[in-house]
């Protein structure tokens, strides 16, 4: 199996994927946050959805702080998790409120703290709305970085954001996030792969045997 090479493996993405971009409707650094919060274990269509009602009543991060947990339980109730969310929500904009801040911090030691915020959804906030060189890695990414073994089976999220950001160089990091993301939605799915038709498949540990 050969070794994949930046760009074959940008080229491939950008032939598939390279309009790919962020799912989530967004208009503020503030919306970002509370939507990848939001996002975790349910759709990027249903986040866009419920936070529509959300947002119309909330608008940032001073007015959430200030919201009962029952109605904003209430509001994103369709939602996987939502109390934890709920939860997690007030916690990270009354702490945000606290600290003197109107604005999300463009700060990754600072996010890593906040309630719901872990290193991957810091690291996919700042990609996306700084444009910092950090690298979100979901079960897609993972998933793809096992197969074109840029990690071993048993490494987990940092192993795998190592081994890419290592690879890319200096690519824009939230281009290749999307477009990663999108290659593992749409080909290399979890179950049922296409790996036939795959331009990767001699890179990947179960493509190159099909």
């Amino acid at each position: 199996m050969e070794k994949i090479t930046k760009d074959k493996l940008i080229n491939y993405l950008e032939l598939l994927h390279g309009d790919a971009k962020c799912a989530l409707n967004y208009h503020n650094d503030y919306e970002l946050l509370v939507m990848i919060i939001l996002s975790a274990q349910t759709t990027d269509v249903a986040v866009n959805k419920v936070s529509l009602e959300l947002f119309n009543k909330y608008k940032d991060i001073k007015s959430l702080s200030e919201a009962s947990l029952s109605d904003v339980e209430n509001i994103i109730r369709s939602l996987g998790l939502y109390k934890n969310k709920s939860k997690a929500l007030l916690e990270t904009m009354k702490k945000l409120n606290e600290d003197g801040f109107t604005k999300i911090p463009n700060d990754f030691d600072y996010l890593i703290k906040l309630s719901g915020v872990g290193r991957k959804t810091a690291n996919v906030f700042l990609s996306e709305y700084y444009n910092d060189s950090r690298l979100g890695v979901d079960t897609h990414i993972l998933r793809i970085s096992k197969r074109l073994k840029l990690i071993d089976e048993g490494n987990g999220p940092i192993q795998a954001e190592n081994a890419l950001l290592k690879l890319i160089g200096n690519y824009e990091t939230r281009k290749f996030h999307h477009m990663m993301i999108a290659f593992g939605r749409n080909e290399c799915k979890a179950i049922n792969p296409s790996c036939e038709n795959c331009g990767l498949k001699e890179n990947c540990i179960i493509g190159h045997l099909k």
